[in-house]
Order: structure tokens, then C-alpha cells, then sequence
């Protein structure tokens, strides 16, 4: 655990380094920030959100500074998906045309380029089969700008196209030995969008279709849009997954997937980064898995970018490629990490409310802890007492995704010496 006392807000920044851009993310006080290079506040909603993330002015209109949020916040239990502009004016909401009156919306929404919303729903589940089946389905909704619900994909109709049938699904179900909302528990929806792997030809990179992970299945999968049909998959079987001798995930790249387990936000970089067409996830390492894998001894996670034809990792980022243990970046729950326009990667280690971005080599050039502290909430604690800053996604935003004259700072923070620094006693 992180000490007792440690700074908050920004606590690097090498602006010769460091890729300038607006960070939006989800505070534990109900509200919802945009900060700036130093963190600073410079925009603040009065909503959370499962994620909180600004809207792509290119499929909106060409509004901006629009976000996404939830009304009467519960990650799990929530009444509307709100749509906000910069002044916190609701511009558009979904809940009470839900199947069952609440959006329900978890994990991830997003706005399509025909202006319908795909919206990541708890949904009601069925199963006259197995008496230990206690969970709910995880839906995806596509929902028009009237409210109408346009398309929709069911998890639990597709869990022997993901391979668990017969024992595998046993085990799955084991796996859920605390309560959890879903069997499954996908924790990421994000359309493929323009890639270069569907321009050259493979269709199971459709821009319509959609990518996914599950925390207990321990996969990738891609949904094609036009059949519901999983069209491209890896995982819950790794080579050399379930090898327990290994030390470590460290070796020789491109290298197979060795494992990934619990792992969030896999998506394709976007047309125009560097490392385009590949997958970048947040692989967390934590208490998941078939069976669970642990990266050594002590517990630690790390960024993958993965080639989606050879399925190789081809570039890996944890604690020791910044010269430090294992163990010095871990969140075991939510968490992400998205591609900069200069090669960086924002990292989100949301177990301890800490976003930063790291070079290709590793250098930590940015960092932020988040200061906005709540109730640790139904998301990661029964008993819902005590005090936490947990973060569930950090979104980079280029300057011009949010209004005109909107203030920003960028001046150098350079830290002390861990060794030398002390708090002042008087």
C-alpha cells in the first residue's frame, strides 16, 4: 500500500518530454475533473462518472468539451448516462427508456460517427441450468439520439463462441468467489474505428466492429457488429501461461502473450500514433485468470502493446523498465493506458489514483495523484467505509477537443530526492 501521507496533484512534469494535453477523469467526490499539465482545475462537473470521458468532437458535431457522465452515480446501479456540455448543462441523458427504467451503464459508452451511443449495460440474466448461477448479463446497447435502442449484443448468449463450456465454464463460475455484478465481467467496449489492419484487407478488423476484454476470462475478444459473432479472440490460454518457475514477464521482444489476467482498456491505437493498429492494454496482474497468474513473489502490472495478426507482444512497460521493482506500479482493479501523439503512454494506476506518462525507454516525464478523496464506494469494497482516490480511467485531451481560451499551465515540476526530502515538522 502507498504511505499514509504522500503528495497529491502534480508531481513531475518535463515539458521537453512530456506530451502537453488536458487529462479528464473521475474523482471519488461525486465530481468529475479536466486538469491541466500542472493540476490545475480548469473545468469541473458536478457527476462522476464509469468512465468520465470527453466526447471526440470529430463524431459529435464538432462540439466541444462535451462529456460523458452518470446521474445519481453508481457504477453499477446508475439512473442515466448524461451527456454534458462545458458548462454542466445536460444535453442529452438515457435512462428511462432502459430496459427496466435505468441505464445500468458500467465499464464504458461511446459515441459513434452516426451519432447513436453505444452504451455498456448490467442487464438481467437467466439461468434455469446451473443453481450456483448467480449473475447478471452484461449488454451493449447501440441507442439513437431519440432514445431508441438500434442494436444490441448480450454476453452470456456468446460464452461458448469464448470458449467456456463444460469444465471451462466451471471454472469461470469458481472464479467469482467474491460478489461480482457479471459472470463474464467485460470491463472495456471500444469500436475499432479507421485502423490500417481493415484497410489491408482482414474484415475481422472492421471499423464497426467492437473490442472487448473480460477480467475472470482472461481474454481479447473482437465483436463483429454485423452478426454478434466474435470474430477475432486471444486468450484465456497463453503460451508458457501457467509455467509458475518464470521470475518474471521480462525477455527477448516481440515475444507470444505470455499471460495477461484482470486486465482493462484493450483497444486499437488510433490512425496517426505511433504503434497504429496495434492493441494497447493495461494488464493488471491481479486476482484473475484461468487459473489466476501472478507476475513473480510480489504482485506488479504492466502496459502491453500487442501486434493483433502475429499476437506477440512487441513492447512492454513496468516498474523495473523505469529501473525500479516489480511491485512499485500495481493496481489490481480498473486502471488504463492510451498512445501519445509523441510515442508516450498516459497511464492510469487507478488502484492508487496515480495517472503519469512514461517515454518508450520508461522515463516517468509526468505525473499527477489525484487529491479529490470519497468513500471508497460499492466498486471495490463491501463495507463502504474509509477514505480512497482510485481512479477508473484517465482520457488525454488535445487542447483543441475543449472550447476556445480554455487556461492551461505547463511550467516544469521537478521533484525532490526521495532520499533527502522530509515534511516539515514546524
Amino acid at each position: 500500500m502507498p504511505p499514509t501521507v504522500f503528495p497529491k496533484g502534480v508531481t513531475i512534469n518535463l515539458p521537453d518530454k512530456a506530451y502537453a494535453c488536458y487529462v479528464v477523469f473521475d474523482g471519488r467526490d461525486g465530481c468529475s475533473y479536466v486538469i491541466d499539465m500542472n493540476g490545475n482545475d480548469v473545468r469541473t462537473w458536478p457527476h462522476s462518472g464509469f468512465p468520465s470521458e470527453i466526447i471526440d468532437p470529430a463524431v459529435n458535431g464538432g462540439r466541444k468539451g462535451h462529456v460523458f457522465l452518470q446521474k445519481n452515480h453508481d457504477e453499477f446501479n446508475n439512473e442515466s448516462l448524461l451527456e454534458m456540455d462545458w458548462d454542466a448543462n445536460i444535453v442529452w441523458q438515457w435512462g428511462e427508456a432502459a430496459p427496466g427504467g435505468k441505464a445500468h451503464q458500467a465499464w464504458d459508452q461511446a459515441r459513434l460517427a452516426n451519432g447513436n451511443t453505444l452504451v455498456f449495460s448490467i442487464a438481467d440474466h437467466e439461468e434455469s441450468s446451473r443453481a450456483e448461477w448467480k449473475f447478471a448479463d452484461q449488454a451493449i446497447y447501440e441507442v439513437t439520439s431519440a432514445g431508441d435502442i438500434h442494436w444490441t449484443w448480450r454476453s452470456c448468449d456468446h460464452l461458448a463462441q469464448f470458449g467456456f463450456t463444460g469444465e471451462k465454464l466451471d471454472l469461470l463460475v469458481a472464479q467469482n468467489s467474491r460478489p461480482r455484478p457479471t459472470v463474464l465481467i467485460l470491463n472495456n467496449m471500444s469500436p475499432l474505428g479507421p485502423n490500417k489492419l481493415f484497410d489491408g484487407g482482414d474484415d475481422r478488423f472492421h471499423p464497426e466492429n467492437i473490442m472487448t476484454d473480460s477480467r475472470v476470462g482472461n481474454f481479447i475478444a473482437i465483436i463483429e457488429k454485423s452478426t454478434g459473432d466474435i470474430a477475432w479472440q486471444v486468450g484465456p490460454d497463453y503460451e508458457g501461461a501457467y509455467d509458475l518457475s518464470r521470475r518474471s514477464f521480462s525477455g527477448e521482444l516481440p515475444r507470444p502473450i505470455d499471460s495477461i489476467s484482470g486486465q482493462h482498456d484493450a483497444h486499437l491505437i488510433p490512425p496517426g500514433l505511433p504503434g497504429e493498429g496495434n492493441i494497447l492494454l493495461f494488464d493488471n496482474q491481479g486476482a484473475a485468470g484461468m487459473p489466476h497468474v501472478h507476475l513473480a513473489t510480489w504482485a506488479g502490472s504492466r502496459i502491453l502493446e500487442i501486434d493483433p495478426l502475429s499476437k506477440q507482444i512487441l513492447w512492454q512497460y513496468d516498474a523495473s523498465v523505469s529501473n525500479q521493482p516489480y511491485w512499485q506500479f500495481y493496481s489490481c482493479f480498473i486502471s488504463s493506458a492510451r498512445r501519445l501523439p509523441n510515442g508516450n503512454t498516459l497511464i492510469c494506476e487507478g488502484m492508487h489514483g496515480r495517472i503519469f506518462q512514461v517515454t518508450r525507454e520508461g522515463e516517468v516525464v509526468w505525473e499527477y495523484v489525484n487529491p479529490h478523496f470519497g468513500i471508497y464506494g460499492a466498486h471495490n469494497s463491501s463495507t463502504g467505509h474509509g477514505s480512497a482516490n482510485w481512479i477508473y480511467r484517465a482520457q488525454p485531451v488535445p487542447y483543441d477537443w475543449v472550447p476556445d481560451g480554455t487556461p492551461r499551465s505547463e511550467k516544469p515540476v521537478i521533484p525532490p530526492d526521495h532520499a533527502d526530502y522530509r515534511v516539515p515538522t514546524n
